[in-house]
């Protein structure tokens, strides 16, 4: 059974059956998102228990699992060569755990949805079309499929946030169009150089492969990104420009500083479960982007840029931690605080070692589920008083102590206090990048030091608001 296809296209079936009913039946729009959304989450979930960790893909196709894979289209371009993409879908340790978070994240969301009145069949066809494009992501080879369905997930979050967001949403929302707009289009034209500089060692013919792409001896010699005898562009490595610009492509939606100034606008403009899904699914895509493009395709230019990467990091865990601690907004400050532990993945990545990139893919995870958690918290109190200031919220253990309770669960995992899934994965990176620093990797003691400081102050802006 095509697994991963049902996974990815069920919410466009979702979509065409809310955009085929009448509006008499808008009541029901809801339900038929949750169905299939749910529907979803059991698909991830039987893919999750029967994948087998101890296979590895990333550059070999044999290590990834529920491989589909499908000629889409052969064109000749004559002196040009072949054109050949590929319908390539599978998934393997660094997109499987991913997969399952978007699908409880959009579980959530539509959770989070129920009580929406504006426009419904516009808004949950939306969410359905975005549910489908974030699914497709995670799980496809080629890249021109991937750069298809991540231009898809663009535009249903343009209108989430802009017609249904806060008084200022048109600002949040073409911000945020325009951000990441500009990362894609710079993209594309890495894509296609990749593209005239790999081949299939089957055909012959250029291809969008991923895993061909991560394969030195399927380059041409000579050509633009080729390993041996490479071009230069205004005398800079072809290869590092690639790298960097994917790269930052990329770090728009991690976000990093100074790249970030869209996320606290989108959060505080955005509905709940926009927010929702910008926090636990959105920022996660520019990192599993970094890990699964990034740094195999251009793996040397990686290891000659990890200080910088590293810097990066440290200077987004300290920024963010600090703005975080000076908000009086709590979408905004979670929204900084998403900054900051973002930060922690970077610096992982950055040590270039197997256990950091694993303390980056847990920090991704768990900052999928913690902040998810946090914004729907807040949605549930902003949707009674319609105030998000934190000084207005004095004294609420007294009228809502259960609610109370579960914020301070939430904080206090999302501070990495010991025994919640954040401590692992701070701890991992931190550890990892004292590991780095001894073993000469790039990485100096002082980034290391720096994000243990970061943790610090996670707990001083998170304490201070219970």
């Amino acid at each position: 059974m095509p697994i991963l296809s049902l996974l990815i296209f069920l919410p466009l079936l979702a979509t065409a059956l809310i955009l085929a009913l009448p509006t008499r039946y808008k009541s029901s729009y809801k339900y038929i998102a949750l169905a299939f959304t749910a529907i979803q989450f059991v698909l991830a979930g039987i893919c999750y228990a029967q994948f087998d960790a101890s296979k590895t893909g990333v550059q070999d196709l044999a290590g990834y699992q529920f491989v589909e894979q499908l000629s889409w289209i052969r064109l000749d371009l004559g002196s040009i060569g072949k054109l050949e993409i590929d319908y390539l879908i599978g998934i393997d340790g660094i997109s499987m755990p991913l997969l399952l978070l978007s699908a409880f994240v959009m579980l959530m969301a539509i959770g989070a949805s129920w009580n929406i009145q504006k426009s419904p069949k516009g808004y949950f066809a939306l969410l359905m079309v975005l549910n489908m494009a974030v699914m497709g992501i995670f799980c496809a080879l080629d890249f021109f499929l991937f750069y298809l369905f991540y231009e898809v997930m663009l535009l249903p979050l343009y209108f989430l946030i802009g017609i249904w967001g806060g008084a200022r949403r048109e600002y949040a929302a073409i911000k945020f169009f325009l951000y990441t707009l500009f990362g894609s289009v710079f993209m594309l034209l890495i894509i296609v150089g990749l593209y005239f500089s790999v081949i299939n060692p089957l055909t012959g013919a250029h291809t969008f492969n991923m895993i061909y792409m991560m394969n030195p001896q399927n380059y041409l010699e000579g050509s633009i990104f080729g390993w041996e005898g490479y071009q230069e562009i205004l005398g800079i490595s072809a290869r590092l420009v690639g790298f960097i610009v994917l790269f930052f492509a990329f770090a728009i939606k991690v976000p990093i500083v100074p790249l970030h100034t869209w996320l606290p606008d989108a959060h505080v403009e955005a509905p709940t479960p926009v927010s929702i899904i910008l926090a636990g699914i959105l920022l996660k895509i520019g990192g599993y982007g970094i890990i699964r493009i990034c740094y195999s395709i251009f793996p040397d230019m990686a290891a000659l840029s990890n200080w910088w990467l590293g810097l990066i990091g440290v200077v987004s865990i300290i920024y963010g931690a600090l703005n975080a601690l000076s908000q009086k907004d709590l979408k905004r400050m979670i929204a900084y605080s998403s900054v900051s532990h973002m930060g922690f993945v970077l610096l992982g990545v950055a040590s270039l070692t197997a256990e950091g990139i694993s303390g980056a893919m847990f920090q991704m995870i768990s900052h999928g589920f913690l902040s998810a958690a946090l914004f729907f918290l807040v949605g549930v109190v902003y949707d009674r008083v319609h105030d998000r200031n934190i000084y207005s919220f004095r004294g609420l253990a007294q009228i809502m102590p259960k609610y109370t309770g579960y914020v301070a669960v939430a904080f206090f995992a999302s501070l990495g206090l010991p025994g919640f899934s954040a401590f692992i994965s701070e701890a991992f990176v931190i550890i990892c990048s004292f590991d780095a620093a001894r073993m000469g990797t790039g990485l100096p003691l002082w980034m290391a030091l720096a994000g243990s400081i970061g943790i610090l102050l996670s707990a001083a802006y998170l304490l201070c608001r219970l």
